[in-house]
């Protein structure tokens, strides 16, 4: 039976480990000689712009053997209103594997559906869990443990936040929150949070102690006409020195990139010694190849 990740809750928590460190092994080991996915196609469905992910997942399938079609929702009939049960089945036929990026969690959810193959969700506007694994190997990888640790997150409530809020459910790290009134989480996403998961007001006493600082932008794709109101909205919210300073000396401050230096994130913080933003987004490979490799091999989705 075939496998799909629309979001982290689809994995278990042993699942979680497993992909991070296969992460860590494949970074570690470098450009290796194995080719698991010759044969194999990933066929990437993006409606959203893109830069780390699309070449992420590109290099990993690269990496593995396989070969990548990429598909601008704009250039496919799914743009001329086909439906999207018969797409899926038909790019079941072509191809062993599906990443999608898109505003509507809906719409890869249909697809996974309809979809014979295992279908990834590389970022919808509900969901971000393929991030959110990078995320938590370039932790790993730094701290040692995932065990025992405080997350702060400092920022929009948007579809990282929301990815965190699972990643803690799952595997049980403190997760303490700090947005704008407007700009929480979705309710339903937080309905049932356990005492590891706290909202507060204060970006300072978010980070008090922590071990981890996230931030995103303050308007993501498709919130342009709302920049204006944001950037009003958000002021207090910016993750800067004395933000930082609140921390444990140790801190790792991630971003999942791009940035918008001098808004949510301030220069200085961006390119201090405390950043980790640029092994987090080369993690993504790394991790990437780990996710192409379990639900196209170990899983044994498909007989080449």
């Amino acid at each position: 039976m075939k496998k799909d990740l629309l979001s982290i809750r689809d994995l278990t928590k042993d699942e979680i480990v497993d992909l991070i460190n296969r992460g860590l092994e494949i970074k570690k080991g470098g450009r290796s000689t194995k080719r698991p996915l010759r044969g194999y196609t990933m066929g990437l469905i993006f409606e959203k712009a893109s830069t780390r992910t699309r070449i992420s997942f590109e290099t990993a399938m690269f990496r593995l053997g396989g070969e990548t079609l990429f598909l601008s929702a704009g250039d496919t009939q799914m743009s001329r209103n086909e439906e999207v049960k018969d797409s899926a089945r038909v790019l079941s036929r072509y191809l062993d594997i599906l990443v999608i990026r898109t505003f509507s969690q809906e719409f890869i959810e249909e697809m996974s559906e309809w979809a014979d193959i295992p279908v990834i969700n590389a970022l919808s506007d509900l969901y971000h869990p393929c991030q959110i694994l990078s995320d938590l190997m370039t932790v790993k990888e730094k701290k040692g443990t995932l065990n025992g640790l405080k997350v702060a997150w400092v920022g929009d409530g948007n579809n990282v936040a929301h990815s965190w809020i699972n990643a803690s459910r799952l595997l049980g790290f403190d997760l303490v929150m700090a947005c704008p009134a407007d700009y929480k989480p979705r309710a339903e996403i937080l309905e049932g949070t356990e005492d590891n998961i706290r909202l507060m007001d204060n970006p300072i006493d978010a980070v008090r102690d922590a071990d981890i600082i996230n931030t995103d932008v303050w308007t993501s794709m498709g919130q342009d006409s709302e920049r204006e109101q944001r950037v009003l909205d958000f002021q207090g919210f910016q993750v800067n020195k004395a933000v930082v300073e609140t921390a444990k000396p140790d801190v790792l401050v991630m971003h999942c990139l791009p940035a918008h230096r001098g808004e949510e994130i301030t220069d200085e913080v961006l390119e201090g010694p405390n950043s980790v933003v640029f092994d987090q987004a080369e993690n993504k490979m790394h991790v990437h190849q780990a996710i192409l490799e379990k639900f196209l091999v170990t899983q044994g989705t498909r007989t080449k």
